[in-house]
């Protein structure tokens, strides 16, 4: 377009000034030639005969390349009562709103254009209000009612369900355990009771088994929420989510608050690429601090495979003050753990002390995995005749065989952080578990 169209235009009104559509697209064009004071003009004249739609959302697009979001966003606000499922309309007034910095505001306008468009894209408002890797949002009514089901649990499991992990077990009596079992004793020399316990080894150990059998021995509540449970696609989410979590916790103690993923959770700030990944850090910290509330009763126990990730934040007092390693099974109770998975199995004189002294540095996942495999050569020759055969000894062993222990990629890593990154004495517990002296 250039002037001659627009004189063209203006020319051809002075016949006909009434002619609503040939002044819209008057209107049109000096609003694609970015000449905003006269658009406005055009688009308010339109205004003045007709009760023109299009007009308004014109109107609203000059407002807001003007830099003038409010009135942009009052025009759409009353334009959208009538008229609510206009994408248009609608994008405009999201876009406005976070001109406004109206976040929430914004978020839910913008899930009104994808409640109606599913497959709609803006890149704008993609960029600014999604947050890359989250879940999408439910509805918060379906939250709420899905609180107590997903997350809220009374474990029927206690220690004694927990084979081995003696020095483990004792660590958490001293830090949690014993606090609630006396509070008085606490409350005297003015502790709290609550505070948290960082878990973390190799993966497949048995840390979330062994965080619900500690609810269980004390007869708490028990909350098992993973990285997936928080994070959310919409900015500002993810932090919602988690207060509701904790306030989950407050209003049900004495609760154990189990959080898994911790590692992806507390990176390490200065790693944080998104704003977005900071804003959540800083939010748990403020969590486990209490600032807002209390925690009192509130047990949390944290579970990592890669504490060196951590921001050292977490580690401060009355955060995860406690790091406790949980080491694969010993050989004792890996002879527990085979007995168990394998009741109910037929079997046929299984040799459980061999099979615990083959599988040195197995975890629980792993010893899963060799039963697997066991039971899939097993299902071969049964198909033959249709009679299931009993799973022997051998065919244990020819599994361990094929399924090497998942835990040596893991204490590779870890025993160099615990060789040359280790001041404090965090990772003597590995060092003595690899038999390595410092």
């Amino acid at each position: 377009m250039n002037d001659s169209t627009i004189n063209s235009l203006r020319e051809a009104l002075k016949h006909s000034p009434g002619n609503t559509p040939l002044r819209m697209l008057l209107a049109d064009t000096l609003l694609a030639m970015n000449r905003l004071e006269e658009a406005e003009a055009e688009y308010t004249q339109v205004l003045k005969y007709a009760n023109d739609t299009m007009a308004k959302i014109g109107l609203a697009k000059v407002f807001f390349h003007k830099g003038n979001y409010s009135a942009c966003n009052v025009i759409l606000e009353e334009f959208i009562e009538h008229h609510s499922a206009n994408i248009d309309a609608l994008t405009l007034y999201a876009k406005g709103l976070l001109k406004e910095n109206s976040i929430a505001k914004a978020i839910e306008t913008y899930k009104r254009v994808l409640s109606i468009d599913p497959n709609f894209y803006d890149e704008e408002l993609d960029s600014q209000l999604r947050v890359k890797g989250g879940r999408p949002t439910s509805e918060p009514e379906e939250d709420e009612e899905m609180y107590d089901s997903r997350f809220l649990q009374k474990p029927s499991i206690n220690f004694s369900d927990v084979g081995g992990m003696d020095a483990v077990k004792k660590e958490i009596e001293l830090k949690i355990i014993k606090p609630l079992m006396h509070p008085e004793l606490y409350k005297a020399y003015g502790k709290k009771i609550g505070g948290g316990i960082l878990l973390y080894g190799p993966p497949g150990c048995g840390k979330t088994f062994l965080a619900k059998a500690t609810a269980g021995q004390v007869n708490a509540k028990f909350i098992s929420v993973g990285l997936n449970d928080i994070l959310d696609m919409w900015i500002g989410n993810s932090e919602k989510n988690l207060h509701e979590i904790f306030e989950l916790a407050r209003y049900n103690t004495p609760c154990i608050l189990f959080i898994d993923e911790i590692d992806a959770l507390g990176a390490s700030r200065s790693d944080m690429k998104q704003s977005a990944g900071r804003h959540l850090i800083n939010q748990f910290l403020q969590e486990l601090d209490g600032i807002d509330k209390s925690n009192e009763g509130v047990l949390i126990i944290g579970a990592t495979n890669t504490p060196w990730n951590l921001d050292p934040a977490f580690r401060r007092p009355g955060r995860f003050d406690r790091i406790v390693f949980v080491p694969p099974p010993d050989e004792t109770t890996r002879q527990s753990i085979l007995q168990l998975k394998l009741k109910n199995k037929p079997t046929d004189a299984i040799d459980y002390s061999q099979l615990a002294k083959k599988t040195e540095h197995y975890s629980g996942a792993d010893i899963d995995a060799i039963i697997d495999i066991a039971i899939e050569l097993k299902l071969e020759s049964s198909f033959a005749d249709g009679v299931p055969k009993p799973i022997e000894t051998k065919d244990l062993l020819n599994a361990v065989k094929k399924h090497k222990a998942s835990t040596q990629e893991w204490f590779t890593t870890a025993k160099n952080f615990a060789m040359f990154a280790n001041d404090s004495g965090l990772y003597d517990d590995i060092l003595s578990y690899l038999k390595i002296k410092k």
